[in-house]
């Protein structure tokens, strides 16, 4: 065995152990390159859900934004439709200013034309004056004349004796007359027929002088059946609220008894107001209730009427087309029942959130076509032709007549323009 060359053996364990090594690196970089994909895939999962909350978060704010845009643009639609109402509002007020100013100017320049009426009438007198001294002195000269016309004179008195004594017969003869008108209108009154009763000249001239009937001012009856609001109408036409002190009296029972003369209290108009008593509470026939309140002296007659209208409505109306009275239909009292229809159809005060605008409108509407369509057919029912009616508010009524603007009005510019121009005819 001497002289051989001795051979190198390779290290299993050693290249056991490297091997072992590399299989676990391997391992490892497999582990972590599937822990890398996993924490990819997780990263790629959150930012979709955060892209998917962004897309959500920018639906959000653009829907919140339409919504705040529509809100914006109700809003202005709104305030455009308040502001049109207020200048409707204003400009019909303005409109009655204007009236009641052109009317207040006719006025004043009717009193300057009466006063150099007045002058010239003054002048006229004292030439009259001049020429009465002009005519003494002619019938002193005269009076030879008239020595010989005495004898005539005697047989012309003589003549007027007799004719007065034949008037004296006539007179005596309409007494007669008029006691059987009299006694056949009783008679009818029991057979229950409705006379036409004409008034005389001495209870035309008497019922004048009781009403203080005065030249140049423009005299104007409300009358209507008890609880109609006479009165309180008659205080919104001067201006007045009701427990103002010279106002007329109002109450929940019929206050006016005997016919009420109240001036206007502005000092240039020439309109004079009457309360009138409600029929019903005098215990007088309908028939009779225009002659025995004397309403056929008035310029101008205002039938204050609920709903539907009564004999005495119908009766008073009848009577003014037969006397050519102008005749108003008033409807009063328009914001109670209207406020009463509110509740009709739903509306309560007590629920804040209620649309009291939307109900007031409705409401309006409702009572405006009911009132006209109802009061339209009572005057076909009786035999009248058709006439305008007029719904108003006393306290819109009475706001107007003092330069206000009432935030809720129906007829009450158009009844006091129909009345100042009626007025202006009249005068």
């Amino acid at each position: 065995m001497g002289g051989g060359h001795s051979r190198h053996e390779p290290d299993w364990g050693a290249i056991r152990a490297q091997q072992e090594a590399e299989a676990r690196a391997r391992a490892a970089a497999e582990a972590a390159r599937q822990e890398a994909e996993r924490a990819a895939q997780a990263a790629r999962t959150e930012a979709e859900r955060l892209k998917r909350q962004a897309e959500q978060a920018r639906r959000r704010f653009e829907a919140e934004q339409a919504e705040a845009a529509r809100r914006a643009q109700a809003a202005r639609e709104e305030a455009e439709r308040q502001r049109r109402e207020r200048e409707q509002a204003e400009q019909a007020a303005r409109a009655a200013r204007e009236a009641a100013e052109a009317w207040a100017r006719e006025e004043r320049q009717r009193a300057e034309r009466m006063a150099r009426e007045a002058e010239e009438e003054r002048c006229r007198q004292r030439a009259a004056q001049e020429a009465a001294r002009q005519a003494a002195i002619a019938a002193q000269q005269e009076h030879e004349r008239q020595q010989r016309a005495r004898e005539e004179e005697n047989r012309r008195l003589q003549a007027e004796r007799e004719a007065a004594e034949r008037a004296a017969q006539r007179a005596a003869e309409e007494a007669r007359q008029a006691q059987a008108a009299r006694e056949e209108a009783e008679r009818q009154l029991q057979d229950g027929t409705r006379p036409v009763v004409t008034p005389t000249p001495e209870e035309y001239s008497a019922f004048r002088a009781k009403m203080q009937h005065t030249e140049g001012f423009f005299h104007v009856a409300v009358s209507g059946i008890a609880g109609s609001g006479k009165s309180s109408l008659v205080n919104g036409f001067r201006g007045k609220h009701n427990m103002d002190l010279d106002a007329a009296a109002v109450g929940v029972n019929e206050t006016t008894l005997v016919v009420a003369r109240y001036p206007d209290p502005n000092p240039s108009s020439r309109f004079v107001w009457y309360d009138v008593p409600g029929a019903g509470t005098l215990k007088v026939p309908d028939w009779k209730y225009f002659n025995d309140q004397g309403l056929f002296v008035f310029d101008c007659i205002i039938v204050v009427v609920n709903n539907r209208f009564t004999a005495t409505d119908v009766a008073i109306l009848s009577n003014a087309r037969r006397f050519g009275i102008p005749a108003f239909i008033v409807r009063s009292k328009a914001d109670q029942h209207i406020r009463n229809l509110m509740k009709d159809i739903g509306y309560n005060s007590d629920d804040e959130g209620g649309n009291k605008a939307s109900y007031f409108a409705r409401a309006r509407d409702q009572y405006v076509a009911e009132s006209i369509h109802s009061i339209r057919t009572n005057l076909q029912e009786a035999n009248i032709p058709d006439q305008p009616v007029y719904l108003v508010s006393n306290v819109a009524l009475q706001a107007t007549v003092t330069g206000k603007t009432p935030k809720k009005m129906l007829d009450e510019v158009n009844l006091l323009t129909d009345l100042a121009s009626t007025a202006q005819r009249h005068v």
